[in-house]
């Protein structure tokens, strides 16, 4: 699936936008605060129903606007088009629709077009809470497996009445409770096990990825931390209960698991250089890469590299642009401020990429080196 083209009104500071794409590399130049990142995050939109970040969708409305609309236009692998429509008013609900039939559930959306996002926003994997690096593995496992995603769907509801009940002024009814903790126990138990089952696949990918990138100068390791690892969960949800009643919240569960990440036997929030934990970082997502086009029979997903090159050496640069040019990756969107920059990743990929210029929310196409 690659997307041939988009259609924005008023999305953040884009007021109109109509643009065509590359099928193999779209490379997208301007100053900072011009809009980049906003086109990158219409992308988003349409594969994940939502900004990637701003959760609020009537924030994402241009100023003084009463709406934003955003139009995708896709080609399958066996060439069938594919539209993807998104729309929202203020004070209205969203409206998200395939091929112009409107979705009942925004979840049944995910997955169909698979998508990887690379961003400065994911430094928050390694130095933001437990919070960020569920939602990473949600994110990834939820492209591929609607089982997980019902089933963490459903966890969530049962924590959330769970704590309802936690809260109460009242001593709640030991049948509510009871039924609620098996709720989040057996869909809890489900969601840890492919969890525990994507990072075992996930590590080795993600560390070949590293050892690539910094040629071999880091070694560095990621782990798995679950309360469901250490014992059966709902039995764990009972003996927690006294303690959770006078905290207000559950202590114990899925909810809390980690991800932690370490170089050279520390954590990484606390040893990684910043151009290691960009390293880290893109090797994460390019891992994510990876297990999405392997997982069932998935189409290559589209990668997203916005402003990655900063912070980085030379030879890393250097890298990075090798894998993304070959022939493992399919459609890339890439920001940076410099042309110059660009063009000298540009001629490592030939001549199948357009170049686009940002610039107060407008977005023009720009000549590629070498043309009149």
């Amino acid at each position: 699936m690659w997307l041939k083209r988009i259609s924005i009104l008023n999305y953040k500071n884009l007021e109109q936008v109509e643009l065509a794409f590359s099928k193999k590399l779209n490379c997208i130049i301007g100053k900072n605060g011009m809009g980049k990142t906003n086109l990158m995050d219409a992308v988003y939109y349409l594969s994940f129903c939502k900004s990637a970040t701003n959760p609020i969708d009537s924030q994402n409305i241009l100023h003084e606007r009463d709406f934003f609309v955003i139009q995708g236009f896709y080609e399958t692998d066996g060439g069938e088009p594919e539209e993807v429509y998104c729309g929202l008013k203020r004070r209205q609900k969203k409206q998200f629709k395939r091929n112009k039939k409107e979705y009942s559930r925004l979840s049944d959306h995910i997955g169909l077009i698979p998508l990887v996002m690379v961003s400065p926003a994911d430094s928050w994997l390694i130095a933001g809470g437990s919070e960020e690096r569920r939602r990473f593995m949600d994110v990834v496992i939820s492209q591929f497996d609607r089982e997980y995603l019902d089933a963490l769907i459903r966890y969530n509801k049962a924590l959330q009445q769970r704590n309802a009940l936690l809260k109460s002024e009242i001593e709640p009814e030991e049948e509510l409770m009871a039924l609620w903790e098996e709720a989040m126990a057996s869909t809890g138990e489900l969601v840890f096990q492919k969890r525990k089952d994507f990072v075992d696949e996930f590590i080795p990918v993600f560390q070949s990825y590293y050892a690539y990138i910094s040629q071999g100068r880091e070694q560095v390791s990621l782990m798995y931390e679950s309360h469901a690892a250490h014992g059966n969960l709902l039995q764990l949800l009972k003996e927690s209960r006294q303690r959770d009643r006078i905290l207000g919240y559950s202590t114990k569960g899925i909810h809390k698991d980690d991800l932690i990440m370490e170089l050279g036997g520390f954590p990484m929030k606390r040893e990684g250089s910043q151009g290691q934990n960009k390293t880290y970082l893109i090797a994460l997502k390019l891992a994510q890469f990876d297990f999405l086009k392997r997982a069932g029979n998935r189409t290559v997903p589209i990668v997203l590299l916005d402003d990655i090159f900063d912070k980085l050496d030379a030879s890393r640069v250097e890298q990075i642009v090798k894998l993304v040019a070959g022939d493992n990756f399919g459609q890339i969107f890439i920001t940076d401020t410099n042309r110059e920059h660009l063009d000298k990743i540009l001629s490592e990929v030939g001549e199948d990429y357009n170049l686009f210029e940002v610039e107060g929310g407008c977005v023009s196409m720009r000549e590629k080196e070498g043309e009149a």
